[in-house]
């Protein structure tokens, strides 16, 4: 029996998932026994620090923290969140009020959009940019309005030049900085814009903080809430995936305007119990004890990230090197410029044997771009500069696409 789900459904808006095809590929080669580097899906390879780990054992062991929690958090999580963002930004946060705990970003933020939007509503985000920031908009039946973002782009501009041309205006702005995939970076003086920006066309706005320490060359990525007026318009979400190496713990929060932050905690009380007690203990060592393991952390992408780089520039890829975020952001050589992302992207993976995100799944303006996530040890990624330098070298046709 069929029943045409997704022709019933809003799954019929969204459209088929890009990564899946190189992903498959990627699979084939492996099971046909050939060494593919995946520098593909951001997903950390380096574990979490001991006294974290040990901290999550001794709890699992006490039997009373296997019952149900509580679905906004642990009240001890939320005091620390509060602690962390004052220690960090200067920002005062109610841990009863300004603060819950998610089930990692993608969670709170879809399930936060989808109590905010009505089907119809315009939601802002840019282009290319992090699959659910558009998405969760468009699952709430929401209408995406893309705002490009990039190398050549000025974002503020542009959300004015979007703002004056779209009508219904636009409910919610959904926003990420440092920004994956780009790696675009922005000051404090940026959100104060935004803020401006969101006062005068009341709009609402969510800030997705993920990489927040993930940041190099003195760089140092402010807080949406440090600028003023900031938690009456928005919330910021944090994870813990890329700071302290949790990223399959599942487990992050969200902070600021009062009532987005009771819709999001109304809504979660209908749909989980709350993360794992023993990892919430867990989380709020992570935030309370000494944080040199996250710069021990960061040291490690930042070298990656110059083996890489310097590697690129070694065989004439040229590429910046970025600020934040635990990714690359390259433009695909000329040469090769006219495969656009997905086919080049299946191009290194059989002549390079190295997997990369083809700039297409983030979004239409991310064709002439692949993303490199910095998740394998310097003499993998070594590796694989000598695959990328061989696959350079060759000519290939427009008349002889890559097909698979």
């Amino acid at each position: 029996m069929s029943f045409n789900i997704a022709e019933r459904s809003r799954m019929h808006r969204l459209p088929p998932y890009v990564f899946a095809e190189v992903n498959a590929l990627k699979m084939e080669k492996r099971w046909a026994g050939e060494d593919i580097i995946d520098l593909g899906m951001g997903n950390p390879d380096l574990p979490a620090p001991k006294h974290i780990i040990e901290k999550l054992v001794e709890a699992a062991r006490k039997k009373h923290n296997h019952r149900y929690s509580a679905s906004r958090g642990i009240t001890r999580l939320r005091e620390a969140v509060s602690e962390w963002y004052k220690n960090r930004y200067d920002v005062d946060i109610d841990p009863d009020k300004e603060a819950v705990v998610t089930i990692g970003v993608k969670e709170g933020l879809s399930h936060l959009v989808l109590v905010l939007i009505s089907p119809g509503d315009v939601v802002f985000a840019p282009n290319p940019t992090y699959p659910i920031h558009p998405y969760s908009a468009i699952i709430a039946g929401g209408d995406v309005r893309s705002i490009p973002i990039g190398p050549d782009r000025n974002f503020l501009e542009d959300l004015q030049i979007a703002i004056k041309q779209t009508w219904p205006k636009p409910k919610l702005l959904i926003i990420c900085f440092p920004h994956n995939p780009t790696t675009t970076v922005v000051d404090l003086d940026f959100f104060t814009k935004i803020v401006e920006f969101a006062r005068e066309h009341h709009i609402m706005v969510i800030h997705d903080l993920a990489y927040a320490d993930l940041t190099f060359d003195g760089y140092k990525a402010p807080s949406f809430l440090q600028a003023p007026g900031a938690r009456e318009v928005g919330v910021e979400f944090f994870s813990m995936s890329k700071s302290y190496s949790m990223a399959g713990w599942r487990v992050g929060f969200c902070v600021g305007n009062a009532e987005m932050i009771a819709a999001l905690t109304r809504i979660k009380s209908y749909l989980d119990y709350g993360v794992f007690q023993p990892i919430q203990i867990a989380a709020t060592v992570a935030l309370k004890s000494d944080q040199s393991c996250v710069n021990e952390i960061v040291s490690v992408y930042q070298s990656r990230r110059d083996i890489l780089i310097d590697g690129l520039d070694r065989i004439g890829w040229q590429t910046d090197k970025p600020k934040g975020t635990m990714f690359v952001w390259a433009r695909i050589p000329e040469p090769f410029r006219w495969m656009r992302s997905l086919d080049f992207s299946k191009y290194l993976i059989e002549e390079a044997k190295v997997a990369v995100s083809p700039g297409l799944g983030f979004g239409e303006y991310g064709d002439e771009f692949v993303r490199f996530a910095l998740v394998e040890n310097e003499m993998r990624t070594k590796q694989a500069i000598r695959g990328l330098r061989k696959a350079l070298q060759k000519t290939v046709s427009p008349r002889k696409r890559v097909t698979v």
